[in-house]
């Protein structure tokens, strides 16, 4: 008996549950609608954040083009890239998440001197792709 008063406490706990919007559990916003678009922003804000403390280090002469990588690839892509496991793309995120890694990869390679003209410029999308030859980060989603 002491038992079942016990349950009837905890059910009476639960039914008086707030309903939200949205809320974070985790790490992880979870909406009513679930939208994963607002995870998306927020994980990369987080990578921009972390992009940001570390974006000297990219930028260095004295660091080879391997170790920015993987500086990318162990401290920036992981803040990216947590709870993905439950992200549904649509070409939207697809996109966004391209033009995150672009810009993170253009600040490991630089700037390229155009052989024409003899101005530097930055790094096309195609150029980006050849020089990156590990997985991009929408195909890294896709087969968590």
């Amino acid at each position: 008996m002491l038992q079942l008063t016990h349950c009837t406490e905890m059910f009476s706990v639960y039914s008086s549950i707030e309903r939200v919007e949205e809320f974070k559990y985790l790490g992880t916003t979870l909406t009513d609608q679930n939208s994963i678009q607002e995870e998306i922003k927020s994980s990369l804000k987080l990578g921009s954040a972390c992009y940001h403390s570390v974006q000297n280090l990219l930028s260095s002469r004295l660091l080879s083009k391997n170790l920015k990588i993987k500086i990318y690839r162990t401290i920036i892509l992981p803040v990216v890239l947590y709870g993905c496991e439950t992200w549904l793309l649509t070409l939207r995120e697809e996109h966004r998440l391209r033009v995150f890694e672009n810009r993170v990869l253009r600040r490991v390679f630089g700037p390229k001197r155009d052989e024409v003209t003899g101005e530097w410029r930055k790094l096309h999308n195609e150029e980006l792709n050849d020089l990156y030859s590990l997985p991009n980060i929408v195909r890294v989603v896709k087969s968590r």
